[in-house]
């Protein structure tokens, strides 16, 4: 019988896969991300996602870790068993279950994308928190719309926080980021969408519109500052969501689910 994989010599913190992973950790690095956690890989295993480096402990895990960790193994280019003790160095978790990955996100162009009167797309504007990032992925996967444009993005897609909070979605959910806002809204107005910009300021409700008839995108802004005056200066509509008690907005990510959805029920009839 053909040895497994798995039963590869450790490999410890000087090892150059591990230095990377820990510099992953801590800064952008291009199309990538990190994985931790059995749940989290077979999530990663139901996509055709490339699976770079593997980390394995099993002395971390169980039967069920042991499983996944086996078809994780026959999918990943490169393939290193690692000690507990430099497995809680490496992991974010508090109880780790033996199971690391860098994966390569997909990446995704301006010219990649087809729209018609159904499509929804949500624009993201200064995004300053990678679990607010993942919540927004998981809410256009949720509602189908077509994909998540970011402009002046702080926080980083490739942040691990950005995996577990988008529940995996930010390997099947499109992404395309923009450097210059005027370049993401001449993107919008090439393929005839209506714009609404997300303003809690705005006199006019988003529950005023039929979203019928073309595509439709909603722009949302930091969770501090709101939008960069960029996006107003673009003409687009504004609308709000009515404020009923002393808050004066809503989370990012819960104004997006409501905007979006708004416009899916209207676009199908609900």
């Amino acid at each position: 019988m053909a040895p497994s994989r798995l039963d590869a010599r450790p490999i410890g913190p000087q090892h150059p896969r591990i230095r990377e992973l820990l510099a992953l950790r801590k800064d952008a690095s291009a199309g990538r991300i990190l994985v931790e956690g059995c749940w989290e890989h077979n999530q990663l295993l139901d996509t055709p996602t490339t699976i770079d480096t593997f980390l394995y402990c099993p002395e971390a895990g169980d039967a069920r870790t042991a499983d996944a960790a086996a078809r994780v193994a026959a999918r990943g280019t490169e393939v290193y068993r690692i000690s507990e003790k430099l497995l809680a160095r490496l992991s974010r978790r508090g109880r780790p279950d033996g199971l690391i990955s860098i994966a390569r996100l997909p990446a995704w162009q301006p010219g990649d994308f087809r729209f018609d009167e159904s499509s929804l797309v949500l624009v993201a504007d200064g995004v300053e928190y990678a679990g607010n990032l993942g919540t927004l992925i998981r809410t256009v996967d949720a509602c189908r719309a077509d994909c998540l444009v970011l402009t002046s993005r702080r926080a980083r897609l490739t942040h691990p926080t950005v995996y577990a909070a988008s529940r995996g979605m930010v390997l099947t959910t499109p992404v395309l980021e923009f450097d210059a806002i005027p370049d993401a809204a001449a993107w919008l107005r090439g393929h005839e969408f209506d714009v609404h910009l997300a303003d809690p300021g705005a006199t006019g409700s988003y529950r005023a519109t039929a979203y019928r008839g073309r595509p439709t995108a909603f722009v949302v802004g930091s969770e501090g500052s709101g939008l960069d005056n960029r996006w107003h200066q673009q003409g687009f509509r504004a609308v709000s969501i009515p404020m009923l008690g002393q808050a004066d907005s809503l989370n990012v990510a819960l104004s997006a689910g409501i905007l979006l959805f708004e416009a899916r029920a209207h676009k199908e009839g609900w």
